[in-house]
């Protein structure tokens, strides 16, 4: 339900392979029910005139999330144009269903929900002449030079610009376990769509799997949307959330199981009970110590992993980081990669939380603009960057909480002489500028 995979795709109006959780309701529209790998439509369909366009920008943006609206903002604020490019059909990202206030400063938007975070960028950008965008667009290819591919709605686009901020996200983990294509089980992700975008109530009771913050959190928001949560599982010995959120949910009468694991789902066509066991310091089942819970909603919030397909198509250097939730692209602290001139931000760079993501964004526009600007202009960027640097770095992440991310990041990142090292031993196949 975050369009990430293809468990919804449809036939929609006679186009195969289409994610229905992207495809708002309207008028009209024919959805069947597609099995297995589909044909080609026996007969043309007709998708009205798709326009094809040639765009030079500045900046192209891949992704409309927290980091990539960040970014924008910040390039069009020194007077450069960009090119916002989203799968969505509304921007804003995970911020679109975050309900819960942040912590920080009111520069980071401290004691704003994330859906109104959101409605602010939407609305800045929206005004800023300086901002193109693209929504329910895929940038689905690089080209040598430097030429980007986007496929819209009903049109193509072929964009070539001078430099590249990847904001594509991350991905939701799944668990293996019996049953677990029931429906019924869902990602954290998705309950927060269907809930916080959409309005709708995705189950009457709950077993939530991870004490995260974002399952500590999705707990709270599935109380304030009247689903009885029964438990939460860590497999953990040690609650993975902040404590603040943690405390909430214990008030509410919420167990939090510790080193436990959901061993299976049960349910007639879709989930009526979950069973969990205890595991010990090995994480083994432990058995005898099964306890199960009438259910009709799992909720998996296990983590998530970057979304690195963008990176690993453009040929960029990549590192594989446990602390960081899987593959990410090595970087400079200004976040330019081993492709010259294309930067990664946000969860793409390591899963860490959305206020680092606009943090990031905001690195990698001012890097970028102090390379196409000169004099006054290159001199502010770089002293904004490089003060950004330093709170990112000496302070933000000091919290003990993200001091797992903040070690992978350190793993990842390398000076420009390492990367300049790094892209003669293996020069990437595209390049921008």
């Amino acid at each position: 339900m975050i369009g990430k995979c293809s468990s919804c795709f449809m036939i929609v109006n006679g186009v195969p392979n289409t994610k229905t959780c992207r495809e708002p309701v309207a008028d009209g529209l024919v959805v069947e029910r597609q099995r297995g790998w589909v044909s080609p439509p026996a007969e043309q369909v007709d998708l009205g005139n798709v326009e094809n366009y040639e765009v030079e920008t500045d900046v192209l943006v891949v992704g409309g999330g927290p980091s990539g609206l960040s970014a924008a903002l910040k390039v069009a604020e020194y007077g450069y144009n960009v090119l916002v490019v989203d799968e969505h059909f509304r921007l804003g990202g995970q911020l679109l269903k975050q309900t819960h206030k942040f912590f920080g400063n009111v520069e980071l938007f401290g004691g704003m929900r994330g859906f109104q975070i959101a409605e602010e960028y939407i609305k800045k950008i929206g005004s800023n002449e300086k901002i193109k965008t693209l929504t329910q667009s895929v940038v689905y290819g690089v080209f040598r030079g430097g030429v980007v591919g986007v496929s819209g709605k009903n049109a193509h686009y072929v964009v070539k610009p001078k430099a590249v901020i990847g904001s594509t996200g991350a991905t939701e983990r799944y668990l293996d376990f019996i049953n677990n294509d029931l429906p019924g089980v869902i990602g954290a992700g998705g309950a927060q769509t269907i809930m916080n975008e959409y309005g709708v109530r995705p189950g009457d009771s709950a077993l939530v799997v991870g004490s995260g913050n974002v399952g500590i959190i999705i707990s709270y928001q599935l109380l304030q949307a009247g689903v009885r949560v029964k438990a939460v599982v860590e497999i953990l010995p040690e609650v993975g959330g902040w404590f603040v959120h943690a405390a909430k949910i214990r008030r509410y009468g919420i167990p939090i199981l510790l080193q436990h694991t959901l061993k299976a789902v049960y349910g007639n066509g879709k989930v009526s009970e979950a069973e969990v066991v205890a595991v010990d310091n090995n994480f083994n089942p432990v058995p005898g110590t099964e306890k199960r819970f009438e259910v009709d909603l799992v909720l998996l919030a296990i983590g998530l992993e970057p979304d690195n397909r963008f990176f690993a198509q453009c040929g960029a250097a990549m590192k594989w980081s446990p602390d960081l939730g899987g593959l990410v692209p090595l970087r400079t602290l200004d976040l330019e990669t081993s492709v010259k001139n294309l930067y990664v931000a946000g969860d793409a760079s390591g899963i860490e939380e959305a206020t680092t993501a606009i943090i990031e964004g905001q690195i990698a526009a001012l890097s970028i603009v102090s390379k196409l600007s000169d004099g006054s202009r290159a001199s502010k960027a770089e002293e904004e960057m490089e003060k950004l640097i330093r709170f990112l770095w000496d302070e933000y992440r000091a919290s003990p909480v993200l001091a797992r991310a903040r070690r992978g990041k350190q793993l990842v990142t390398v000076s420009r002489e390492e990367m300049e090292k790094i892209r003669s031993v293996n020069p990437p196949p595209v390049s921008f500028g």
